[in-house]
């Protein structure tokens, strides 16, 4: 068409305006169509009125609304010249965009010849390549790039193989014996349940909790899952977990300068070596410590915490040999505020829990340190020594009786068969456990995890269920 005005090739343009949604690109084709008709009537040299474009006939619901934004008001003026529009982002086809590329290619119709070179469009405008422009498969759609490997939060380090070599004679004792009765059976009979119920009042676990677990196990297994010896045996494990699991946080020793820790136990139950090993890991973690000797009564007691403060790097406060043991606990606190050390660790005589006297001069320490430092001490730590078996359960009784006791410190559990007891004093006490002794090295004082334990102690291979050793 002469001047570069081509009708198909507008109507074309509105079409596929008003398909897509892009009111502008519409609003262009018409001023340019309208401004090529007015230089073709001022090349004529008439007047004649200015001649519309008329668009296609089109679906109603295709061009509702979008016609009436890009055609501009009647006017029997000759209409300008004008610019052609910049191009945005907005007016860039969009993946997303509601068209598929198949429907593009239905409606758009096919690209006409081309213009002559006076009457293409103006380089500004960029090329439409409508009919040829290709909407990516839904698959292929642009996704935001990851801003890195997403690493999994670390668990936390399980080293139960450790834990196996110190219940090794528990494990080797009471748990074998009771892996032997369910190994090769098929059910359980009556005589085989009173056979289990022999086992753990034998094991150290104690009476009480012995007669409570038979008691769960009748009670909480039905008909067929009692005669199943594998049901019986899960059983017991979980609900081990379950009774040596407590609600209660973990020991922050951060929270107070200094965090004082009062231990208490009776003669033998490994207090100061206790002690000890614990001041070294928490030097390890690159906190300051302060030992107060307050064994006053023993003077090899004064001399071993010496030997560990000096093997450690901890300072040691001592008294007087059999002077108040108060008093040493006091001087320490104090010099422990006034050095800025972190944790103070306050030994104490060996009690006996059935010397009364002994015990309430057990409760004046709690009460000077608590005037050394207002909320002091932080935590009271009971430490009972596992081969003494079912008499530690009466020591724990008696102890937290008379003290405000936070922790139970259970030693010497490589030694003895009694392992046990760790359940019977953790179900009748409801005190947390935490730490447990299982050798004579520093890491072998190791922080208590309940299926830790219960998994390292009721291990199949040690209690013989799979082979009947």
């Amino acid at each position: 068409m002469e001047g570069g005005f081509n009708p198909d090739l507008i109507a074309a343009l509105i079409a596929v305006s008003c398909l897509t949604g892009f009111s502008g690109l519409a609003l262009y084709a018409i001023r340019r169509a309208k401004a090529a008709r007015h230089r073709q009537i001022e090349e004529a040299g008439t007047t004649l009125p200015v001649a519309r474009v008329k668009r296609p006939a089109l679906r109603p619901e295709d061009v509702e609304g979008a016609a009436a934004e890009a055609e501009p008001p009647a006017s029997d003026e000759p209409i300008e010249s004008a610019p052609a529009p910049e191009p945005s982002d907005a007016d860039q086809p969009s993946p997303a965009s509601g068209a598929s590329a198949t429907a593009l290619e239905l409606v758009a119709p096919a690209e006409p010849e081309p213009a002559p070179a006076e009457a293409r469009p103006p380089a500004a405008v960029p090329p439409l390549h409508l009919a040829t422009s290709v909407a990516p498969s839904p698959g292929a759609l642009p996704v935001d790039k990851p801003r890195g490997p997403v690493r999994p939060v670390p668990a936390r380090k399980r080293d139960i193989a450790a834990l196996v070599p110190g219940l090794e004679r528990t494990r080797s004792g009471w748990v074998k014996r009771l892996g032997q009765l369910f190994a090769g059976k098929k059910e359980l009979d009556p005589a085989l349940l009173d056979e289990i119920e022999k086992v753990l009042l034998t094991a150290d676990i104690g009476v009480r909790t012995s007669q409570k677990l038979l008691a769960e196990i009748r009670e909480s297994l039905d008909k067929k899952a009692i005669k199943d010896p594998a049901a019986v045996w899960g059983f017991l494990r979980r609900r081990s977990v379950e009774i040596l699991t407590m609600d209660a946080p973990a020991v922050d020793f951060s929270v107070a300068q200094p965090f004082v820790l009062l231990v208490i136990g009776v003669n033998g139950s490994g207090k100061t070596t206790t002690i000890g090993k614990l001041a070294s890991k928490l030097q390890s973690q690159g906190k300051t410590v302060l030992l107060a000797a307050g064994d006053t009564f023993r003077a090899a007691a004064t001399e071993q915490l010496e030997v560990w403060g000096a093997k450690v790097g901890a300072h040691v406060v001592r008294g007087k040999d059999g002077g108040d043991p108060s008093s040493v606990v006091f001087d320490g606190v104090k010099r422990a505020r006034a050095e800025g050390i972190d944790v103070v660790i306050a030994d104490t005589a060996g009690r006996l829990h059935t010397k009364t006297n002994l015990m309430e001069e057990l409760q004046k320490v709690r009460r000077v340190t608590g005037k050394a430092m207002e909320g002091a001490p932080h935590e009271t730590w009971l430490v009972i020594d596992a081969t003494s078996g079912q008499n530690a359960i009466a020591q724990a009784q008696v102890f937290t009786q008379t003290m405000s006791v936070t922790g139970i410190v259970l030693t010497k559990l490589d030694g003895t068969a009694k392992g046990g007891v760790i359940l019977g004093i953790a179900d009748q006490l409801r005190i947390p456990v935490r730490y447990i002794g299982v050798g004579e090295r520093v890491e072998d004082l190791r922080e208590f995890e309940a299926e830790d334990f219960v998994e390292a102690l009721f291990g199949e291979d040690a209690a013989g269920a799979e082979d009947g050793s």
